[in-house]
């Protein structure tokens, strides 16, 4: 059977990276369509549903880091047109981690009430925090199978069918939210109950949609027989070798969030209602660092499986350079804007006036996290994987959570010092990290990888 070929060459920044912007988008559009929706219903149920998230993005990372290798390894596969090997970890990728999030999903069942009474909840958000983080945790295999598949299709150059995917499950959403939320046609006011249902079932239909993409679209068909015939632990143990340190640095950064949150849940639950708006419109500055991150990595994987190295460097830099002249630009825009809004989400007086000096600080928080979005995806791409793992943790624990808790509670600061403890945080871990790209000892990673391949 004839294959596809996938020229590097051909590879622009932007025709790669607009659609997942777009993705990028739409995933933020459906985090803050649920908090906007819900805030019409309480600010209690935003928090609760802050809080469990915090938890399923923490947890999210186990099975994460099999798209992160996936990612990777197919692209250096199809940039070698290595492409029965590239269909090889797809398949691997896919079966293992929808294995792992079902296995997620049946512990989150039992154990959520106990998680949520550790991170010292108060019993007005206990029950509904609990409620969430059971449905939409235990259904956690919708969610890896989704985002392993939508992995494979970008390492393959399909941007915009994963962009469709989950334009399909933005919408879904939005009118399961509207008929949940607000008992519209007779059904019962569900409050979060009715945003955790909606969110399930969207994911449902969208990984449906995606495996049915993801049959037309990759030539030869996906061998998932390889599974059953044999162990597959060469393809396993070079996905945990790219994925785990990667999975390592995600898990330090979402631990770490997840102690600074429950500083935050020192101040009360307007605090934690005010830094759930605050980052969840925040998040519509990093989208451009992410998405461009993400692109950055599918080429520069191409590229290193092709052995351009030289354009693997400048590729690093120029999109680091666009990363952050777009997230200063948008930064500031969302502040001159951030009053009015946030008052589409709340009327509390003090949330909009404290969540607008968070939005200032995150105008400048985000161009330096621009560094680790771009930057560290390069170095995962060339497999320099172990660098900012060591840093990350370093960073993350060594700096931002004691500088949160120093600022925000000791000083009382509040959320404000929690955001000048993120800004150090970002800063420091992306000067080092544009220091070990520049050093360039991903290229003697590179090439001895090779030979030690060729040996094999």
């Amino acid at each position: 059977m004839k294959t596809r070929e996938y020229p590097v060459q051909k590879l622009t920044l932007f025709a790669i990276t607009w659609p997942i912007f777009i993705e990028t988008m739409l995933h933020l559009l459906m985090g803050n369509a649920d908090t906007l929706m819900l805030s019409q219903y309480s600010d209690d149920a935003v928090a609760a549903v802050g809080v469990s998230n915090q938890v399923l993005m923490l947890i999210g990372v186990l099975f994460g880091f099999i798209a992160t290798g996936t990612s990777v390894l197919v692209s250096r596969s199809l940039g070698a047109n290595s492409f029965k090997e590239a269909s090889q970890i797809a398949v691997v990728s896919i079966v293992s981690n929808i294995l792992v999030g079902l296995v997620i999903g049946v512990a989150l069942v039992f154990f959520a009430s106990d998680i949520i009474s550790m991170m010292g909840v108060s019993s007005n958000l206990n029950s509904e925090a609990t409620v969430y983080l059971q449905i939409v945790g235990g259904c956690l295999f919708l969610q890896s199978g989704i985002m392993t598949m939508g992995a494979i299709l970008r390492s393959y150059r399909f941007t915009r069918d994963a962009m469709y995917v989950t334009l399909a499950m933005n919408v879904i959403n939005i009118i399961g939210n509207y008929l949940f939320i607000f008992g519209m046609f007779g059904l019962p006011v569900l409050g979060v109950t009715g945003v955790a249902i909606s969110t399930i079932l969207s994911r449902f239909i969208g990984l449906a949609i995606i495996i049915i993409i993801l049959y037309k679209r990759i030539k030869p068909t996906l061998p998932f027989s390889y599974v059953l015939k044999r162990f597959p632990h060469i393809e396993l143990k070079r996905l945990l070798k790219i994925g785990v340190p990667s999975a390592g640095e995600h898990l330090s950064f979402n631990g770490s969030q997840l102690v600074i949150t429950s500083f935050i849940v020192m101040l009360g639950t307007e605090a934690i209602t005010t830094k759930v708006y605050a980052q969840n419109i925040g998040m519509f500055v990093l989208l451009f660092s992410i998405a461009i991150g993400q692109g950055n990595q599918i080429i520069i994987g191409h590229q290193i499986g092709a052995k351009q190295f030289d354009a693997a460097y400048k590729r690093c830099i120029d999109s680091l350079l666009i990363a952050i002249g777009l997230t200063s630009i948008v930064g500031l825009i969302i502040y001159l804007f951030s009053k009015p809004i946030l008052t589409l989400f709340t009327a509390n007086e003090n949330i909009i006036a404290t969540g607008s000096i968070l939005l200032l600080l995150t105008a400048l928080v985000e161009p330096g996290r621009s560094f680790n979005a771009v930057v560290i995806t390069s170095l995962r791409a060339a497999g320099d994987v172990n660098f900012p793992v060591f840093i990350g943790i370093l960073s993350m624990w060594g700096v931002s959570v004691p500088l949160a808790y120093i600022l925000g509670i000791h000083f009382e600061l509040g959320l404000v010092g929690v955001w000048i403890a993120f800004m150090v945080d970002e800063w420091l871990r992306g000067g080092l990290m544009l220091w070990r790209w520049r050093q360039g000892k991903w290229r003697q990673m590179t090439i001895s990888r090779k030979v030690q391949s060729s040996v094999s």
